[in-house]
């Protein structure tokens, strides 16, 4: 079984990618934002112990929120041809994910299951899991959200 490269139908109504144009901020704004959020816990930023917290928690920030870089369709778009023998449904079951929810910034844990009916080509597990990872390191937007721009996946 042989993988290609397939780019996936787009509906052409449909808006693929990270969504509207966000206006990022730099590294160093960000950094300063966090400096302000120690001053407003009651802790000063400047304290030997606290001097890298904000290029820590940018790094984390980072790494939390990495999906927002990523298309889960280019993720998809590596497909096997050959679905011989696939006539029944493709389940992949309790894929653990970690997230960030939207409103509190606070981070959770959860499973997925993601399902499909193949029909003339078959996406590899693995790229099951890391659309769900995609997803998780995007915040959680309570579906809806991403699903306007994200549809398709």
């Amino acid at each position: 079984m042989d993988a290609t490269i397939k780019k996936l139908p787009i509906r052409p109504h449909v808006e693929i990618g990270p969504g509207p144009n966000i206006v990022r901020p730099s590294r160093e704004e960000a950094e300063e934002a966090v400096r302000t959020l120690i001053a407003y816990a009651g802790d000063d930023p400047a304290r030997e112990g606290l001097r890298e917290t904000p290029k820590r928690v940018v790094s984390a920030y980072d790494e939390f929120f990495a999906g927002y870089q990523e298309c889960p369709l280019d993720v998809l778009s590596r497909t096997f041809d050959e679905v011989a023998g696939y006539d029944d449904i493709v389940m992949l079951r309790d894929i653990e994910l970690h997230s960030h929810c939207e409103h509190h910034m606070i981070p959770f844990v959860g499973k997925a299951h993601v399902a499909y009916f193949p029909t003339d080509r078959v996406v590899g597990i693995s790229k099951l899991a890391r659309v769900v990872d995609v997803y998780a390191n995007s915040g959680d937007h309570d579906g809806a959200d991403r699903r306007d721009h994200r549809q398709g996946t």
